[in-house]
């Protein structure tokens, strides 16, 4: 049955038509080309939406990317204005909490929790205080989202699911409490740190390369587990290993290999690990007494490849910890949120644009196209740098940058003293 010309206009208004549209959408629907015309004018519209929608979210995270290292003599005075900014927040009651229904609020939905949601965003900067309280979760809402997601070390994919929730709900006074904490830290590291310098920040899981001020890359990175933490340290990158063996750490045979190996005798070969005494004698992996630690006063070395542990190269500097950064065959676990799941080690992802930076003035006799052809050949060869890069293991939870974002990471190891679970933050 045809639809009366009230319902035409009232899908023309919703469809974002003027007079010409109405006039269109008010012909006789039984007209099959004048229904496909209005059709394709409608998914024109749509797609037209949806660019204005992209290029607004693209623009807002766009904006948080910057390319001051967090360890600058200015990152301070940053923190500084954003403590001012947080303690006026605190003062006037700090936010709302953000609750969601059985399902993850996302683009298009209609909840009455996208209300407190919306004055949550406006809170802390990512939404615009002239976006209004509608109850739609609309494409202004979708961008502060991801905007707030990008802040805190989440995927900004727009969907307010627990991880981002969770954070949301991080009382305003443990955000303030976080940055003066943290401007302690970036005040004892505001001084020169070399030209050219890699920076690992621990809880942010993720690495800068910086030289004469700007970040020249970012790198995603995997660091330790709780309860096998990534030591926090100054020292300096001297040698690259590539097409690494990787010698099995005393602490990983004892808590990893013997458990692995009592579930299954063949562990070992299927992972192309071979064992040696300390005279370079071979051993095999019966004659070692698995139901003890005996195993740990041996040496378990597993050989180059693909499966290697390190991946192609492994990248060295001096420390007690017996820790490194390298690559790894396990690159799905840099896409992520939670990426503390190494014994202290640092993996990196894209570490052939690392490594091809570190060679670039220290051996320039080494470029891209050297490392990939070196990585292929699968041969084992080390490369000491003529010029020893300054490295920086932080623990960094909150910063701010010149373009007055501030960011927060979770206190992962609990060094803030500050944070409080979620059951404790909804009790305030």
């Amino acid at each position: 049955m045809a639809a009366t010309i009230f319902e035409v206009g009232s899908l023309a208004r919703k469809a974002g038509f003027g007079l010409a549209g109405l006039a269109l959408m008010a012909l006789p629907q039984a007209a099959t080309a004048q229904n496909a015309a209005v059709q394709m004018l409608i998914e024109q519209q749509q797609r037209a939406e949806w660019s204005d929608q992209f290029d607004n979210t693209m623009r807002s995270l766009q904006a948080i990317e910057s390319t001051s290292p967090t360890l600058s003599p200015d990152t301070a005075a940053y923190v500084e204005q954003a403590i001012a900014r947080y303690s006026s927040i605190v003062a006037q009651g700090g936010w709302p909490r953000v609750s969601s229904g059985r399902r993850a609020m996302r683009l298009g939905a209609r909840d009455d929790n996208v209300v407190p949601l919306r004055r949550r965003l406006m809170a802390s900067g990512d939404l615009e205080q002239t976006a209004g309280f509608s109850s739609t979760f609309d494409s202004y809402v979708d961008a502060g989202v991801r905007r707030f997601q990008a802040r805190n070390g989440l995927t900004p994919d727009g969907v307010v699911g627990k991880g981002t929730l969770d954070a949301l709900n991080v009382p305003a006074e443990v955000r303030l409490s976080q940055l003066e904490t943290n401007l302690v830290r970036l005040r004892s590291m505001s001084g020169f740190l070399g030209d050219r310098y890699v920076m690992v920040n621990i809880p942010a899981a993720e690495i800068e390369a910086v030289e004469n001020g700007r970040v020249r890359s970012r790198h995603t990175a995997v660091v330790g587990k709780i309860d096998r933490q990534t030591p926090i340290l100054n020292s300096k990158i001297y040698e690259l290993n590539f097409n690494p063996y990787w010698t099995v750490p005393v602490s990983i045979i004892r808590k990893d290999l013997i458990p692995k190996m009592n579930e299954d005798p063949g562990y070992l070969e299927k992972n192309r690990i071979r064992i040696f005494d300390w005279k370079g004698n071979e051993l095999t992996w019966q004659q070692i007494d698995w139901s003890t630690d005996e195993a740990t006063k041996f040496q378990f070395r597993q050989e180059p490849g693909e499966i290697n542990s390190l991946g192609s190269v492994r990248i060295n500097f001096h420390n007690k910890h017996q820790v490194y950064l390298h690559d790894t065959p396990s690159k799905s676990l840099f896409g992520s949120d939670y990426r503390f799941h190494s014994s202290g080690c640092v993996r990196v992802q894209n570490v052939r644009e690392l490594i091809t930076w570190l060679l670039a003035s220290t051996t320039p006799d080494w470029d891209r196209q050297r490392v990939d052809t070196t990585i292929r050949s699968g041969e084992r060869e080390d490369v000491r740098l003529k010029t020893q890069i300054p490295l920086y293991l932080a623990y960094v939870t909150a910063w701010a940058t010149a373009e007055g974002v501030v960011h927060f990471r979770d206190d992962i190891y609990n060094r803030d003293g500050l944070m409080m679970s979620s059951t404790e933050a909804s009790l305030q």
